[in-house]
């Protein structure tokens, strides 16, 4: 028995494409952010596991083996896959554990920074002529500061550690979001869906939450990714200036700051968690402008 083929047979997913799928599609066609991405998942991966992955616990010290080579060079040792610090300690292991801080520092940061960020955003573009002036001269005055420098005053004040560093990276990222925010919703406001809403009766909170902002979400997505890859400079530099997470915590940019002496005579004490920074901040920018490629419908249909 045959079936003839009919309009109505037709995959219904030929004629109506997953938004997911089509997503994937744009973004997978940047090799650099697909690269990115696997990168990314593999910090993820040690960052959740490192106390299973790391072979030692990062603070332990072996007075033996201090500033031992990485095990492929002359003198290594193959139990210290990546050498020893200038106190013995496993350089390895606090690199993963580093991995673990870092991603909890910006995740942490961006959260802080996107959501007051989103609300001024909408505040100052809804108000535009009561709030919104100023709103938009409060982050103007913020944007007229170097970050690193507007960072490190903050930490002075608020002292050195781990919560004030996030406090301190989310307070300079803050501007970028309300800004974004604004422009985003000054341009949507004008839209018909928005104007159909009002005559529906929504309410204010209703037009902010529910009709605008789903609209905006797009540059905020692919702004939080490039604040993510900022904050673990930030929190790298304040770490090297000793302005941030305190020793013996194994922060990158500490271990950086800790090892600087020792440059010329052990080369990777300096070179890996260096090299860890690098790798990370280049892996999120490339997968930033991979998210930008694929919720960017001009960038998309050109791709």
């Amino acid at each position: 028995m045959t079936h003839s083929t009919t309009p109505e047979a037709v995959d219904q997913s030929l004629l109506y494409p997953s938004p997911l799928k089509e997503f994937w599609q744009a973004f997978a066609h940047n090799k650099g952010a697909v690269a990115g991405l696997l990168f990314m998942i593999g910090m993820i991966i040690c960052a959740l596991f490192a106390p299973w992955l790391a072979p030692y616990n990062p603070s332990e010290q072996f007075r033996d083996f201090l500033l031992t080579p990485p095990s492929w060079l002359e003198g290594g040792q193959m139990q210290f896959l990546l050498g020893t610090d200038e106190l013995g300690r496993d350089m390895l292991s606090r690199l993963i554990h580093g991995a673990r801080l870092s991603l909890m520092i910006g995740l942490a940061s961006v959260l802080m920074s996107m959501l007051p960020g989103i609300l001024l955003g909408l505040v100052a573009g809804f108000f535009p002529r009561l709030l919104g002036p100023s709103i938009m001269r409060l982050m103007d005055v913020m944007l007229a500061l170097p970050s690193l420098l507007l960072a490190v005053a903050i930490v002075a004040i608020l002292g050195p550690g781990l919560i004030n560093t996030v406090v301190a990276i989310a307070i300079v990222s803050l501007p970028s979001y309300v800004r974004l925010t604004r422009a985003a919703v000054m341009s949507e406001l004008n839209r018909d869906y928005v104007t159909a809403s009002r005559l529906a009766g929504s309410g204010l909170l209703r037009l902010m939450f529910v009709t605008v902002l789903p609209n905006c979400m797009a540059p905020l997505i692919v702004q939080a990714t490039l604040s993510f890859s900022s904050a673990i400079l930030d929190a790298a530099a304040l770490g090297f200036l000793g302005l941030g997470v305190q020793p013996p915590t194994p922060e990158w940019g500490t271990m950086l700051a800790s090892a600087r002496d020792y440059i010329e005579r052990a080369w990777w004490v300096v070179t890996l968690p260096g090299l860890a920074i690098l790798l990370s901040v280049l892996a999120i920018n490339l997968m930033g402008d991979g998210l930008r490629d694929a919720l960017d419908p001009k960038l998309k249909n050109a791709v």
